[in-house]
């Protein structure tokens, strides 16, 4: 049936009724307009869940664009400066004429020629990214064994921790958390598993589930339409470019400042699990995960960690896998400079402090929630921490900024090392046996079936590849 069939029916049958004054739905539409002003509010201001760290989502979107080699129009800092007045006067007419405005200004940034990010290539396919670099052969791992199975059981729980510790604190600084809470070893309250970083895991794990190592981005876009009702920064404006219509990688690139971010950086850990002992295969999924919302040196930050989850399930060395990591991203990309810079620190400081406070200087230009100053953490934490995962989770706390997503991502490499057995039993908390989000569908999941489903699904995708290769 054309729409039009279905239009005229509609139209066609409709019967003629009076409303009373209740039912005429003015109420509901006050209700939408007030939730318009209050998502619009957490543009111009807002403390992050868990920590209560503050953001100013509209002043880091000109900085984002900044930092990727755009000039910002003097109409857009006036902007700027009158939408935050606006929000501190709670005068919302004011505001969502002036957000407008700012988002077209930033949407129509010129390039600045003299900007250092134009001194890097750009990396805008898996393809291009692949002929740059030479991946090490993959090693065989038993996807049915008992071993993989605690490995896969270990990288979650690993993962669990170590987002759990950083969520109570992420968004500050070293020196600050320091002065607040000196030494952190443990958790500073009680533990949970709210964090939107596994809530976008569980997405790809959702599509990767059906589609195997065929999986695309698109697929993992609707996963993210389907199941996941909103997101922040750059999630955020890849979920409204996908439901508008507008898929990867446009996605990413449409009016999306931030797609240098964390965001991809923060969810490899399923990408290097689904690709054990394949470096080729974690990049390539990582790649997928990475355009639905990012780009160029933020897809990278993706790859980076894929690749370090990847070999942790045949690696012993944590070092080897950090300088395998490094190695595997292009050495003509920004990203390489940041963790390649961050590696030369560690070998030349006698303390991890030193080597942090080198980094921060160098991307003090950063917003806490860029993918490079966080990359920094990881590469130091990982140094320094020796193969042991209380110091290492101890140190890439310490270090601050965006703690959740850099301690979610190397605790797993440590997990996936060593086994579950090698977590603390006094990091292990019952909250753990769950993961609890806001997603549609998977509003609770045990870890159990969590891990079920991880090593189910990976082994269907090994055998579907076995069979296709074989075919050939």
């Amino acid at each position: 049936m054309k729409a039009w069939e279905i239009a005229g029916n509609l139209f066609w049958n409709a019967q003629p009724v009076i409303l009373s004054e209740e039912d005429q739905s003015w109420t509901s539409l006050r209700e939408v307009s007030r939730f318009y002003d209050r998502l619009l509010s957490l543009d111009w201001a807002s403390n992050v869940p868990g920590s209560g760290a503050p953001e100013k989502i509209m002043v880091a979107a000109v900085q984002a664009l900044e930092n990727r080699g755009y000039r910002v129009s003097d109409r857009g800092y006036e902007l700027l400066q009158a939408g935050l007045a606006a929000h501190e006067k709670g005068d919302y007419v004011a505001l969502h004429k002036i957000s407008a405005e700012l988002h077209y200004e930033l949407n129509h940034a010129e390039k600045d020629p003299d900007s250092p990010y134009w001194q890097y290539h750009y990396y805008a396919s898996f393809e291009e990214y692949a002929g740059a670099v030479k991946f090490p052969a993959a090693v065989a791992v038993d996807v049915t064994s008992d071993t993989f199975r605690d490995q896969i059981r270990a990288g979650w729980l690993a993962q669990m921790v170590g987002a759990a510790m950083g969520t109570m604190v992420e968004g500050y600084t070293s020196e600050n958390l320091y002065r607040a809470f000196g030494e952190v070893y443990s958790y500073l309250r009680e533990p949970n598993t709210f964090n939107d970083d596994i809530t976008f895991e569980v997405a790809f794990l959702d599509a990767f589930r059906e589609k195997g190592y065929a999986i695309t981005s698109k697929d993992i876009a609707l996963s993210w339409a389907g199941l996941i009702p909103s997101g922040w920064s750059a999630e955020e404006i890849a979920l409204r470019n996908i439901k508008a219509g507008i898929l990867p990688p446009d996605s990413a690139l449409t009016g999306n400042p931030f797609n240098e971010w964390i965001g991809a950086q923060m969810k490899a850990a399923i990408c290097g699990m689904a690709a054990p002992g394949d470096c080729a295969l974690a990049a390539r999924l990582a790649w997928a995960d990475g355009e639905v919302a990012h780009a160029n040196n933020g897809i990278l930050g993706e790859v980076f960690n894929a690749v370090m989850i990847s070999m942790a399930f045949v690696e012993k060395d944590v070092k080897t896998i950090l300088r395998t990591a490094i190695d595997l991203i292009p050495s003509d990309s920004e990203y390489h400079s940041v963790v390649s810079f961050a590696w030369d620190c560690c070998e030349q400081c006698s303390d991890w402090h030193d080597a942090l406070k080198r980094c921060c200087e160098r991307y003090k230009r950063y917003n806490w929630i860029h993918a490079y100053p966080n990359a920094c953490c990881e590469v130091i934490a990982l140094y320094y921490g020796g193969g042991d995962f209380t110091e290492t989770l101890h140190i890439i706390t310490m270090c601050g900024i965006d703690v959740d997503c850099n301690a979610g991502m190397i605790m797993p490499v440590l997990g996936i090392q060593q086994g579950s057995g090698s977590i603390p039993q006094r990091l292990l908390h019952p909250a753990f046996s769950d993961l609890t989000t806001y997603m549609r569908a998977y509003e609770k999941i045990t870890l159990d079936e969590l891990v079920d489903v991880t090593v189910s699904s990976i082994q269907r995708a090994k055998t579907s590849q076995n069979n296709t290769q074989g075919g050939k």
